[in-house]
């Protein structure tokens, strides 16, 4: 079985900072892509970054230049750091994995919990 544990969220007043982190854990082959995602009350869950096996990266454009996701691929584990945050960023975030957990499987969408991030101004 698979975990994606995420953490690091809280509470930061504007202009702070925070990183979140998210480890991968259990029977796990591969794991190609890895990103965050965030979800305010009453919106859809939108992609936040996402980063490849490779080390690309693609950002949603509110966050280009603010935040940086980065990987560990040996401890399975992604990051995001988030500078410069703003109430808007308010959200809950959660990892996401796409993996493989044994060699010659499909690769299937896991999901963290999700951790809570609030900016005050």
């Amino acid at each position: 079985q698979v975990q994606l544990v995420e953490s690091g969220g809280g509470l930061v007043q504007a202009g702070g900072s925070l990183r979140l982190s998210c480890a991968a854990s259990g029977s796990i082959f591969r794991i190609n892509s890895m990103a965050w995602y965030r979800q305010a009350p009453g919106n859809q869950r939108d992609l936040v970054a996402a980063i490849q096996s490779g080390g690309s990266t693609n950002y949603a454009s509110s966050v280009k230049g603010r935040f940086t996701i980065s990987r560990d691929n040996a401890k399975n584990t992604v990051y995001l750091q988030m500078d410069s945050l703003t109430p808007e960023d308010t959200a809950v975030y959660y990892c996401y994995a796409s993996l493989a957990t044994v060699a010659g499987s499909p690769y299937y969408k896991y999901w963290g919990q999700g951790t809570q991030v609030t900016v005050s101004s």
